[in-house]
């Protein structure tokens, strides 16, 4: 064997048989203390938290209660002028139909009103005064009863002509009679609380 051949086999038996020094490959204490000496990288700040919106004062319980009252009261207000016109209306209503109950029944009295007064005609021609006063009484009796349920007679010789309260029978010249006036009432008309029941029968002044 050469002496070159035998330098590197030499060589490679020299490398394996060293041992490894512990800490051989770490960096040295220069490194080490450059790289401490070295700035810290800045911790990224969090992110801002969005402005919160603030937060509705509290109501005033004073004022909450107040403002609940005035609308019952107002709600309370208003029921009561519907209740007072429904009231009102009814009571109108129950008046209408007591008038047309008792007109339904006054026009069926009414003829024998009129035949009581072509009694009293008659028995005051012929002299019968205890007779006729006795059927007057009669009569004053029937008129007081329908007067007292708002039924009243009216006789309006003298007055104006009023179509809708008087029914010409005729129109004739009278002396002393300015024209359209009522000369003469053929048969009395009646009312029921101001409303014309019957329209008086008359004569007119032409």
């Amino acid at each position: 064997m050469s002496d070159e051949t035998a330098k590197p086999k030499a060589a490679t038996f020299a490398e394996e048989a060293a041992p490894e020094i512990p800490g051989a490959d770490q960096p040295s204490a220069e490194a080490q203390v450059a790289a401490a000496e070295q700035p810290l990288p800045e911790a990224a700040e969090p992110p801002e938290e969005a402005a919160a919106e603030p937060e509705p004062e509290p109501a005033d319980p004073l004022a909450d209660a107040e403002a609940r009252a005035a609308k019952y009261l107002e709600l309370a207000q208003r029921k009561q002028a519907e209740f007072d016109n429904y009231r009102k209306r009814a009571a109108r209503e129950a008046a209408a139909a007591s008038d047309r109950g008792m007109a339904k029944l006054a026009k069926e009295l009414l003829p024998a009103l009129d035949h009581f007064e072509l009694a009293l005609r008659a028995a005051e021609e012929h002299g019968a005064g205890e007779f006729a006063k006795g059927i007057r009484q009669i009569q004053d009796e029937m008129v007081a009863a329908l007067g007292r349920v708002g039924i009243q007679a009216y006789s309006p010789k003298g007055e104006p002509f009023d179509p809708s309260e008087h029914e010409a029978m005729a129109s004739q010249p009278v002396d002393g009679a300015e024209p359209g006036t009522v000369t003469e009432v053929y048969q009395q008309g009646y009312r029921i609380n101001g409303t014309v029941l019957r329209p008086a029968r008359v004569v007119v002044a032409a």
